[in-house]
């Protein structure tokens, strides 16, 4: 006798826990890197991008709960990871990075980006 299973469906409830880390992850490494840098650095943005993502999903209705809105250039955006209130453009880096970081250990295409102002 065969046994049928069906694919496991996707732990949203796990994966909200790894973007309330991924939060916490980016919120340190700002942190961190404004503890070394201050406000010496240039102004910038940070923002994290994830592909293959419909919006309308469950994983992109997750996301969204978590900040993320449609690009205009594709996906999903979330703009200062970190929530840091600095101007420099190396610590929303860190930031962005290390939000990136957990997304992709879950196997999500995530992408950090930034632009001087």
């Amino acid at each position: 006798m065969t046994v049928q299973t069906k694919t496991p469906a996707v732990d949203l409830v796990y994966i909200d826990t790894v973007l309330c880390q991924a939060r916490d992850a980016a919120q340190q490494a700002a942190v961190v890197a404004y503890a070394q840098i201050g406000e010496r650095d240039a102004c910038g943005f940070a923002w994290v991008t994830v592909y293959k993502v419909r919006s309308n999903s469950k994983l992109g209705k997750l996301l969204a709960k978590h900040g993320f809105s449609k690009s205009y250039s594709g996906g999903l955006q979330l703009w200062n990871p970190s929530g840091h209130g600095t101007q420099s453009i190396s610590v929303k880096e860190a930031g962005a990075y290390a939000y990136a970081e957990q997304l992709k250990a879950l196997g999500i295409e995530a992408y950090a980006g930034s632009r001087m102002d």
